[in-house]
């Protein structure tokens, strides 16, 4: 019986069964957990970043090595670790999830422009560069918010066809990628590529799925106007190995 897992609403999944059937799941569920697309891959092979290392490295494992950075708009927004194109380099945040040492942190302000955004994220490769993720069927990473920050997040995949690095796209940067309800406590999200969606009604080009043989790396993104942001991402690693 062959078995999909397809984004719906707000970090929730639909578990689709051979017979038809419907199932609607959350991204934290033991279901999409041990799917065949979500189950953990080896850390050996599949951790993307543990911020172990304490550096801005991602895990340089099957021919990754890419770098955090932090990103923001030049409406009013801000963010700490101060971005690359403000003269800044991304550090890791002491106490991971799961008792690790590291995490990603990132902190800051979203201003009240109409385009307003700020986030953190990691390519896969150095210089950045589409990778071939076919070997694997999806994400998973743990995550949270600071007291007093928004929960909004939105996990984005920027691939070929939405990353202006493809020189495929006319409207750019609407990314594969799923909006999570962030809570105070290390929750663990398991994201299928076949879970993965576009934002609606805008981007070009508008495809029915990510490519995952042409990948550029994640991000976390906020973009709730005037609101205050405290995120915390760790333990990064693909899913659904054979």
């Amino acid at each position: 019986m062959k078995t999909d897992v397809l984004v719906f609403g707000v970090a929730a999944l639909v578990l689709v069964v051979g017979s038809g059937c419907r199932k609607k799941l959350s991204a934290t569920s033991d279901d999409v957990k041990n799917s065949p697309e979500g189950k953990a891959c080896p850390a050996s092979e599949g951790m993307i970043s543990d911020g172990e290392a304490n550096n801005n490295q991602v895990n340089p494992v099957k021919d990754r090595g890419g770098y955090w950075y932090t990103f923001v708009d030049k409406n009013g927004s801000s963010v700490t670790p101060t971005s690359g194109d403000q003269g800044g380099t991304f550090t890791m945040a002491p106490g991971g999830a799961n008792g690790t040492k590291f995490a990603a942190h990132m902190t800051g302000q979203i201003g009240t422009a109409d385009t307003v955004y700020a986030g953190m994220g990691l390519n896969f490769l150095e210089p950045k560069g589409a990778y071939d993720a076919t070997a694997y069927k999806g994400v998973s990473f743990w995550a949270k918010k600071g007291p007093g920050s928004t929960s909004k997040v939105r996990l984005k995949v920027p691939d070929t066809n939405t990353d202006p690095d493809g020189k495929v796209c006319k409207e750019c940067y609407n990314d594969f990628g799923i909006d999570l309800n962030l809570t105070e406590e290390w929750t663990q999200y398991v994201v299928p590529y076949i879970g993965m969606t576009q934002m609606k009604d805008w981007g070009s080009p508008r495809m029915p799925g990510i490519d995952s043989s042409k990948v550029y790396g994640m991000q976390f993104q906020v973009n709730e106007k005037g609101a205050p942001f405290d995120v915390w991402v760790d333990e990064i690693q693909f899913t659904g190995c054979p």
